[in-house]
């Protein structure tokens, strides 16, 4: 197993091994801003979050900075390949979830993965661990979760995987951050992180906002699903999970927050996901401004209805060489 241990010496918050490489696929690029154009992928949904597929470019206008942009090109997105990181949060306050993930997990592969989709799987705790590298096998995937197990912080030096690494407790941000910068960035076309956990963080070495800005450089959307233990917390009553850092994750990188509990199952929230994965549109225009000085470009889309609601990343940053 590849842990990604994060001490004091990789100061870019590396892997401490080199992940295998992922096998060449169809380059087909979505969400990524090159030279000229910048392209966005957006969901849109009712006041009965109900997701609608039948709009035309005419029922969107976009905005950059405030200065409204021409559209050049719009498609609606439903087959297009997807490359999805499966982050599930093992630390001890999930203990009691982790066979639920695990079963869960499987079943949302099976049903989402079609032949050009590669995934991954890392879990975290106390330190991330790549249980599953890129691949389009379930079998795979589906040994991978296996692996999914209880995985908390000790008190002292740890002798390994980095000799006297100080452990902490639940490195969510950390996680967020390697699977954006380490794993989906030099990928094309649409790239998703779900990310399983009651959303607390403790010890990360990178903060929220450089987990967001890596997810929004590798052109990755966000789907967090807030998933609380009620048992846990009845024997801790210090314990005060929310789903704070989860919107702000979500809301930044174009997607959202699902809360596990009452009629809605993880099982529904995967549903959710999947149909929300097919069902986009891509907006592509050329910037008004064409500067490419790294600086952070704020997006915004308006529809023609008020009736109905955009779901996209808030921005990009306009690098010259991305992806």
């Amino acid at each position: 197993m590849k842990f990604l241990a994060l001490s004091l010496s990789f100061l870019s918050l590396g892997w401490s091994q080199k992940a295998p490489q992922q096998p060449a696929q169809e380059e087909i690029p979505l969400i990524k801003v090159d030279v000229d154009l910048v392209s966005i992928l957006c969901s849109v949904r009712d006041k009965k979050n109900g997701l609608i597929g039948n709009l035309t470019k005419d029922d969107f206008t976009i905005f950059e900075n405030g200065t409204q942009q021409q559209i050049k090109n719009f498609t609606r997105e439903t087959d297009l390949p997807l490359t999805i990181g499966l982050l599930v949060d093992v630390s001890g306050s999930q203990e009691g979830l982790i066979g639920e993930e695990k079963r869960t997990s499987n079943q949302f592969f099976q049903k989402v993965l079609r032949p050009k989709d590669m995934a991954f799987v890392i879990s975290f705790g106390s330190e991330a661990e790549l249980l599953q590298d890129y691949t389009s096998s379930l079998r795979l995937l589906r040994e991978g979760l296996e692996g999914l197990r209880l995985n908390t912080s000790v008190s002292g030096i740890h002798p390994g995987p980095v000799p006297n690494q100080v452990q902490r407790g639940t490195i969510m941000f950390d996680a967020v951050y390697l699977a954006a910068a380490d794993k989906l960035k030099r990928e094309v076309g649409r790239k998703v992180i779900v990310l399983i956990t009651d959303g607390m963080d403790q010890g990360s070495r990178v903060k929220i906002d450089k987990a967001i800005e890596a997810a929004q450089k590798s052109d990755a959307i966000i789907y967090s699903i807030f998933y609380e233990d009620p048992y846990f917390r009845a024997r801790n009553r210090g314990y005060s999970a929310n789903d704070s850092a989860l919107k702000k994750l979500s809301e930044e990188t174009g997607g959202r927050v699902f809360h596990v509990g009452g009629r809605m199952s993880l099982d529904a929230i995967f549903d959710q996901i999947q149909q929300e994965m097919r069902s986009q549109y891509t907006i592509t225009y050329t910037p008004t401004n064409p500067q490419k000085d790294g600086g952070y470009r704020k997006v915004e889309i308006k529809l023609a209805s008020k009736e109905l609601k955009p779901q996209a990343r808030k921005g990009y940053y306009a690098t010259a060489n991305t992806n």
